[in-house]
């Protein structure tokens, strides 16, 4: 078969996957600190906009995932089905780089230094993520950062102290993705097309799932893995979902507890 345009991506995905295989010590490290945030009743808080929510979505609630996590998710930084008009990407594009909606966003919460973070941003140097890492930071809290660093160093931060997401982070994951995302020419186009960012971060969340899913059960708290009714059978598949949901609950209400104080 001749290199197509989708054999191109699939091998270039592949190198995708090595580039995350080899960022073993990493991936355990964050496991670790994931890890210990849940046993201590608390949560991780994961924060993406524009694309990057689709990391945040996939590591909680989805299956095969369980609670411990916290996802902010903001609508208006990544509401994008809509293109244009009323809540339109151009307001998400403008809303991503507004100095202060971190803060804004995190006076919602009573935050501990026991807590821990994900932030992803594939370029690292829209202004809301840096901030968010860097609230997070002020507070005590250990920040993972998801970035493709070929294409944060490629790109200017849009923070004007120049500053890039990296800097407030106390561990640093790579996608792999390419200076400008897309991954694959096509002959007489002057633009790539297909990314690989989703990719790499979907390959590191899951890696980081699993390992923190091992911590949790070696520490004799094994966690309440939303399961498929063809896996458990209907039954225990909603007792799960019903449990999973209820935890979730319990450790989002201490994160409300003394806010204000």
């Amino acid at each position: 078969m001749t290199d197509t345009p989708s054999l191109q991506y699939l091998d270039r995905c592949r190198e995708l996957i090595e580039i995350v295989a080899a960022q073993q010590g990493e991936i355990q490290q964050a496991a670790d600190w994931f890890a210990e945030t849940i046993l201590a009743g608390r949560m991780v808080h994961l924060f993406g906009s524009g694309h990057s929510r689709i990391m945040v979505e996939e590591m909680w609630p989805r299956y095969g995932s369980f609670p411990g996590f916290n996802p902010l998710v903001e609508l208006s930084l990544s509401f994008h089905n809509l293109v244009v008009g009323a809540n339109g990407q151009r307001q998400a594009m403008f809303l991503e780089n507004v100095s202060g909606l971190a803060v804004q966003i995190l006076r919602n919460f009573d935050l501990s230094a026991q807590d821990s973070a994900l932030v992803v941003s594939s370029s690292g140097c829209n202004i809301v993520p840096i901030e968010m890492a860097e609230e997070f930071r002020q507070r005590g809290i250990k920040v993972v950062a998801i970035i493709s660093k070929r294409h944060s160093e490629a790109s200017t931060s849009k923070d004007p102290r120049g500053v890039k997401l990296q800097d407030f982070a106390d561990l640093v994951l790579d996608t792999g993705a390419p200076p400008g995302d897309a991954m694959v020419t096509i002959p007489n186009l002057a633009t790539p097309v297909a990314p690989g960012s989703t990719v790499g971060g979907c390959l590191l969340v899951n890696a980081i799932k699993a390992e923190v899913a091992l911590r949790l059960t070696e520490a004799g708290q094994p966690p309440k893995v939303l399961a498929g009714s063809v896996i458990v059978g209907p039954e225990q598949s909603e007792v799960l979902f019903q449990g999973a949901y209820d935890e979730h609950a319990r450790r989002l209400a201490k994160l409300y507890e003394k806010i204000g104080e």
